[in-house]
């Protein structure tokens, strides 16, 4: 049944996104809005098998229609912490369990991009402990970050932009 409910949320959410993009701004961008489950489960083994001694996260990408992007993300050791200032995240835990914190400030924060800033650690926050079958999202512009990682965590992550509506 769950992966029925995965194949079926992730459709829900690529239909939602080929609603919302313009015809041609798709023409020019990569677009992939299926994979099966069984491409799931070969993504997990390729991460698998590419992840680096001391690599904390290996990600693969499962859906891809600009600007939306769903990716699998293989957790095998805390990272860094994140914040992703213009987009939302939406989680959903394939397998494994952890804690996730979310809030707080970053720790040694440093900008990654124009949009995205990383840090060691949070200072404060919330933690949640996350295990399979778990859906969670952390708005734009707050700090997460994976402090525990029991064994492997493996996510679905989908990455949301935010627009700001503007005043009339």
């Amino acid at each position: 049944m769950r992966p029925l409910a995965i194949a079926l949320a992730l459709t829900l959410i690529a239909s939602a996104a080929v609603a919302q993009q313009p015809a041609a701004q798709m023409s020019d961008q990569a677009i992939k809005t299926f994979t099966s489950s069984s491409d799931v489960v070969g993504l997990i083994a390729k991460a698998k098998s590419e992840r680096k001694e001391g690599q904390a996260l290996v990600a693969e990408p499962i859906l891809l229609l600009a600007p939306y992007r769903a990716q699998l993300e293989y957790r095998t050791a805390v990272g860094p912490a994140a914040v992703h200032e213009k987009e939302a995240e939406m989680m959903y835990v394939i397998d494994g369990t952890g804690t996730i914190t979310i809030g707080g400030k970053l720790v040694d924060e440093k900008r990654t991009n124009a949009d995205n800033l990383s840090g060691t650690a949070i200072e404060g926050g919330t933690p949640r402990d996350i295990a399979k079958g778990d859906f969670l999202i952390v708005p734009e512009n707050t700090a997460h970050w994976f402090s525990a990682i029991n064994g492997t965590l493996i996510l679905m992550t989908f990455h949301v932009p935010r627009t700001v509506a503007s005043p009339h």
